[in-house]
């Protein structure tokens, strides 16, 4: 087994965490609102969606997505989860402040819920899983056997999670050279984002349903 290729499928992982989506909207939101854990955990609640999608994807179980009621469902549930983090976002920015003391922090676990069903009702996160990975584990059955699927499979995870780390730790630094104002800007930014994605899944429900 050469590290090469198992440091290349962590670099895959690093790939399909990046690009900007409503996840690392909302793990940069929170990151710059509360500091690094809040941040961090809102991507350990994506992980485990996503980790959820892998293991249907490994194991097959994916015809379900097939039928038209589920993915109305997923689309507007989606959509519903992020117009409402959005709103939350930017209704939120008075108690923003980097000095005020009680300035009240939300619950871990309320992040948490955020990212797992930011990922776990999104769509596009879960067509992204089965082209890509369906397509990794396929490439890799092929050139290195079955029996490389998990060990390939938990360096993708890696990544993702490096990416987590990375993103909180970078949202928390930032927020050091930052004001009052800057941060509620910030926060009305990704909150806009947010309601982006929230009417451009609930449009995609809708228009799923009237034809």
């Amino acid at each position: 087994m050469s590290i090469n290729i198992l440091l290349s499928y962590i670099v895959l992982g690093l790939t399909l965490a990046a690009p900007v989506g409503p996840v690392n909207s909302a793990r940069i939101d929170k990151g710059i609102k509360h500091g690094f854990w809040h941040a961090w955990i809102v991507g350990v609640g994506s992980m485990i969606a996503d980790g959820s999608f892998m293991l249907l994807v490994y194991l097959g179980m994916v015809q379900f997505l097939d039928y038209p009621i589920v993915q109305v469902f997923l689309w507007l549930f989606g959509g519903f989860v992020l117009l409402y983090s959005g709103i939350e976002s930017i209704m939120g920015i008075n108690s923003i402040s980097l000095t005020r003391k009680t300035n009240k922090k939300e619950s871990l676990l309320k992040c948490f819920v955020t990212g797992f069903i930011m990922s776990a009702t999104s769509p596009i996160s879960i067509m992204f899983w089965l082209a890509i990975y369906g397509s990794v584990l396929a490439k890799t059955a092929e050139m290195s056997g079955s029996g490389m699927l998990l060990i390939y499979s938990s360096m993708i995870f890696i990544g993702l999670a490096l990416w987590d780390v990375f993103v909180a730790a970078l949202t928390t630094g930032f927020r050091r050279f930052l004001n009052d104002t800057t941060l509620k800007v910030i926060a009305v930014v990704s909150g806009f984002s947010l309601i982006g994605f929230g009417v451009y899944f609930g449009f995609h429900g809708l228009k799923t349903i009237f034809g």
